[in-house]
């Protein structure tokens, strides 16, 4: 345990689950579009659908999706910003069975016309967890530097992404691997000891077979 879980994060409260990590919920979406969010429709679930409105869940969200991080002043008059922004945005509940209780599914789209759907929980103390990622199951935290490799599931892939990696002297953390069927589409999962260049993505993104490649740094 360190100072960080005792105390929590640094945020515009009134919760740190509801709150902060709602926050975090929409900034990490906005990341992994890898664009300015122009539509989103957020699906609510559990507790956030029952008292996200008393806490802020819905303004929080919509904050990191315009890019604000937990301690931004702002986060109440995220609606009037988003606005201003030309981002449209609308709330749902989401229909899960058995999902954490503090739940939410985005469904956005980017000024770059790229579409994606992210259902993520908040874990309390402001941190997250992205469970799936278009409809394929992810289960990552996004606090450290992470790859998010999207390629068609054939022998080889996941070789080729760590022997560059390695070649490159970056250490990979932890790496988990999913798949929607046989021969389908996959998702690697890749957090690293240290963060990546910029030319590092685009050499992954040229090798055979890879769909995607997004890159999650919390701390940038």
């Amino acid at each position: 345990m360190n100072l960080f879980d005792i105390l929590g994060p640094v945020m515009v409260g009134p919760s740190s689950s509801h709150t902060a990590g709602a926050v975090r919920i929409g900034l990490i979406t906005r990341k992994l579009l890898g664009a300015v969010p122009v539509k989103a429709e957020i699906g609510m679930y559990g507790s956030f659908l029952a008292t996200g409105k008393g806490h802020g869940t819905d303004r929080a969200i919509v904050a990191g999706l315009l890019g604000m991080q937990p301690d931004d002043m702002r986060i109440p008059r995220s609606f009037e910003l988003a606005d201003e922004a030309g981002l449209q945005f609308g709330f749902t509940e989401a229909k899960l069975k058995g999902a954490h209780p503090n739940t939410a599914v985005l469904k956005v789209l980017g000024d770059n016309e790229r579409e994606m759907t992210i259902r993520a929980c908040s874990l309390g103390g402001g941190r997250i967890m992205i469970n799936e990622l278009d409809g394929i199951e992810v289960n990552c935290t996004g606090e450290m530097p992470t790859i998010v490799v999207n390629h068609r599931d054939e022998p080889g892939r996941v070789a080729e992404v760590t022997t560059m990696l390695s070649m490159l002297s970056i250490n990979i953390a932890t790496m988990s691997v999913y798949r929607d069927k046989r021969g389908g589409r996959a998702v690697m999962v890749v957090e690293l000891d240290q963060g990546i260049e910029s030319d590092t993505l685009k050499f992954l993104e040229s090798l055979k077979g890879i769909l995607k490649v997004t890159y999650i740094n919390m701390g940038e």
